[in-house]
């Protein structure tokens, strides 16, 4: 009998990509949505089929992290063997503006989830997406072992569902494991995200759209890896026997400054002609460095991040062309086909070749 997921945040970079890994392993998944008048489905279009028809193993539910009787009713329904909880207000310079709102959906949406499992009685495993930014101002590396010092509402919403987790795995037996995920990046990072933000102008000035773009720190130093690739490493985290909390991250630390000349550099465009600072990006507490040290991910997991730094940027420019109507250079989609399994490839995943079919989009053939 298939395995079944549920997971929160699945319209999400994140969300889309664990749908399609476990839907790439047979899989019946599950996902949670928020109601809104306008459709938010596009990460998920291309493996999406109508619930009614048979064969489909990919169904969706309306309901919010703020509401734990919906989140229970649907983990009691739907009874999944495998919990994967991604969802949450992700922004970090966002959090500033709403640290109410983000410690209500990240950090309680968390002990809500975790109640519902509790309460539900359901034998389960679950994960929390974690992140680096709980770490903060801590010295890098940064290992499970490394001291937090989140300097963000973000960092602190993240912390607190971090050791909620510990606490339901410790006090009540859940299998709960943490992933405390380093910088992942794609070509469906949010357009607000600064990797994004930088590929996505890059497109736009080189068809003409886009003349200057706007940014605040680029100093701050990062570990950025291949979104897909972490998704990876979440699964696996499910698959051991024990549940335990893991660092994924590629060790490697480039600054915001290192992806603007990576990635104009790329299209053939001299980035320091285009981009400006805005003091309205800036954080009112930086987070300077962050590396991740994933040592214990590698020997337990077996998991290691196959796509560099440069890789991961020529990807996104070459998607974000396309996306503007533009023909990709085309190192991307040879880096996928030499390095990336067969579930995630550039005409299935990063620029399936679509048709509009009953009201939905499908993959064509």
């Amino acid at each position: 009998m298939a395995k079944r997921a549920l997971i929160t945040g699945i319209t999400g970079q994140d969300g889309s990509y664990m749908a399609e890994l476990l839907l790439s392993k047979d899989y019946e998944v599950h996902g949670i949505i928020r109601r809104a008048s306008t459709f938010n489905t596009q990460r998920l279009d291309h493996v999406y089929n109508d619930p009614h028809k048979p064969g489909a193993r990919l169904f969706l539910h309306f309901g919010d992290l703020s509401s734990g009787e919906q989140l229970s009713n649907l983990i009691y329904n739907v009874e999944p063997n495998e919990i994967y909880h991604l969802g949450a207000q992700s922004h970090v310079r966002v959090s500033f503006d709403m640290p109410e709102y983000t410690g209500d959906t990240t950090a309680l949406g968390t002990t809500r989830m975790l109640e519902a499992i509790r309460r539900s009685g359901i034998r389960t495993k679950f994960y929390q997406a974690s992140s680096s930014e709980m770490f903060g101002s801590a010295p890098p590396p940064q290992n499970e072992s490394t001291p937090f010092h989140p300097r963000s509402p973000y960092g602190a919403a993240k912390l607190y569902s971090y050791w909620m987790t510990v606490n339901y795995r410790e006090g009540y037996g859940l299998f709960a494991s943490n992933g405390i995920l380093f910088n992942h990046e794609s070509p469906r990072r949010g357009e607000t995200f600064v990797t994004r933000k930088i590929t996505r102008a890059v497109a736009h000035i080189v068809a003409g759209k886009q003349q200057d773009l706007y940014l605040g720190n680029l100093d701050a130093k990062r570990d950025w890896g291949y979104a897909p690739e972490y998704v990876e490493g979440m699964w696996r985290i499910l698959q051991q026997e024990d549940a335990s909390d893991f660092v994924l991250g590629t060790g490697e630390e480039h600054s915001v400054r290192e992806f603007l000349e990576e990635a104009f550099s790329y299209a053939g465009l001299d980035w320091e002609r285009y981009v400006k600072t805005d003091p309205k990006y800036l954080r009112p507490t930086e987070v300077d460095c962050l590396i991740a040290d994933c040592a214990r991910a590698r020997h337990r997991l077996a998991w290691e991040p196959r796509i560099t730094f440069t890789e991961l940027v020529r990807i996104m420019v070459d998607a974000d062309l396309e996306a503007a109507g533009l023909p990709a250079i085309g190192e991307g989609n040879k880096i996928l086909a030499s390095k990336f399994h067969s579930w995630h490839q550039w005409n299935s995943s990063v620029s399936p070749a679509s048709q509009l079919v009953d009201g939905r989009v499908r993959v064509m053939e």
